[in-house]
């Protein structure tokens, strides 16, 4: 069984991406964080496989958390889910250790391919 961990200050985001995940993939556990801070908690605990992540929360911003998540493991396999698109966002996400980086409205099928990739 796959883990995916969603991070996202946004209720209706993590509801969204939870019940499209939980509908299309029946190997797949959600774990859900509200900051940074509660995803670098759960991380170190679920070790999930994939990590959906935000950039703007409070309390920790997804670069924080990103950056804490590859201490925890450099192995993490995360991927920032955000409409602050700038061209900045993007390299800072990427060079803190991201994989990929996803334009919020997400579609179905960039999180199927994800989801297969990862």
């Amino acid at each position: 069984m796959k883990k995916v961990l969603l991070c996202d200050d946004s209720m209706l985001v993590r509801r969204q991406l939870r019940d499209y995940i939980s509908q299309q993939r029946k190997d797949v556990t959600v774990i859900e964080a509200v900051n940074g801070i509660e995803a670098v908690e759960k991380y170190a605990i679920e070790r999930p496989d994939l990590v959906l992540m935000d950039i703007v929360m409070p309390e920790m911003d997804g670069i924080g958390c990103l950056k804490s998540i590859r201490k925890l493991d450099p192995q993490a396999k995360i991927i920032v889910l955000s409409s602050v698109g700038n061209r900045e966002t993007l390299l800072e996400a990427l060079e803190a250790g991201a994989l990929d980086f996803i334009q919020k409205p997400w579609t179905e099928k960039v999180i199927n391919r994800i989801l297969d990739l990862y």
